[in-house]
């Protein structure tokens, strides 16, 4: 006698009614959206997955020559071409998070309206992929490191280097959370991804990304401290050079920031994935 399978696919009851057993399931789902990511963007393209390498590198050189040679931007001593390519690589990495999963339901609409499957695993395997071109960037970062020890600069790391991959963590969890709230928000307000990509331009400048921390005094320090990624490129910074300092108000509003927006963009995601496909 067949065995008759029969699967019920029921609605969410809760706004936060997450399976996460669910998604485990789907784990190779997931991983097929993470090769489908480096195909779809390295395909018929001339150095391929190098471009992950070569974009921090040349933008870290740009810097050097616009802010570092030419403004005369003081690094606190650190290398300049060292100084710009830490605060890239920690910002590009954030601002990856979000611009890759700030709509979803839009690009990915043609499938989701056929097939059944946890909507979270595509933004999920999303973040997967940055955190993986990261780990790849850090080792070049690593590398460049070494060779600047080599021609003779002298850096003085500390234990706070074990504690840069929970940061990166936390911003990936920040930037995941906040294309999770986007990518609910743009199916009925597109105009807001505009908003979005103006505002991270505007967010990294306020970020110690193209100047060091003890440039700014009293208030000001204050303001730029609001951004967890600052906090985190100034750990980053005194990790690896032993300038400057941990600013641990800034790490700590990070982490009850992360948590609620994380919150927030789970319970608009779980609202949204239940009708959106009716507005698109």
């Amino acid at each position: 006698m067949e065995k008759k399978w029969r699967t019920v696919i029921g609605p969410k009851s809760g706004l936060l009614d997450m399976d996460v057993k669910e998604i485990w399931k789907y784990r190779d789902l997931c991983l097929t959206f993470i090769r489908k990511n480096y195909i779809t963007k390295y395909k018929q393209t001339v150095f391929g997955p190098f471009y992950m390498i070569l974009s921090p590198l040349l933008t870290s050189g740009i810097f050097t020559v616009v802010f570092g040679t030419i403004a005369g931007i003081a690094t606190d001593g650190i290398p300049q071409f060292l100084f710009y390519m830490s605060g890239n690589l920690v910002w590009g990495f954030f601002s990856g998070c979000v611009f890759e999963n700030n709509n979803i339901f839009g690009n990915n609409a043609y499938i989701m309206g056929k097939v059944y499957f946890p909507r979270l695993v595509i933004p999920l395997a999303n973040t997967i992929t940055k955190l993986l071109n990261m780990l790849i960037q850090c080792i070049m970062f690593v590398i460049f490191y070494g060779i600047f020890q080599l021609r003779g600069f002298t850096f003085h790391s500390n234990a706070w280097v074990a504690v840069i991959p929970l940061l990166l963590l936390m911003i990936s969890v920040l930037g995941f959370g906040i294309g999770l709230i986007f990518s609910s928000l743009t199916i009925k307000y597109r105009d807001l991804n505009v908003m979005l990509g103006v505002g991270m331009n505007l967010l990294m400048y306020a970020a110690p990304v193209i100047y060091p921390l003890s440039k700014l005094q009293g208030i000001w320090r204050s303001l730029a401290l609001i951004n967890p990624v600052a906090g985190v490129i100034e750990t980053v910074r005194y990790a690896f050079f032993g300038v400057g300092s941990v600013p641990a108000a800034s790490l700590l509003w990070g982490v009850v920031l992360t948590t609620f927006v994380i919150f927030s963009g789970l319970v608009l995601f779980n609202r949204v994935e239940k009708t959106f496909i009716d507005t698109i």
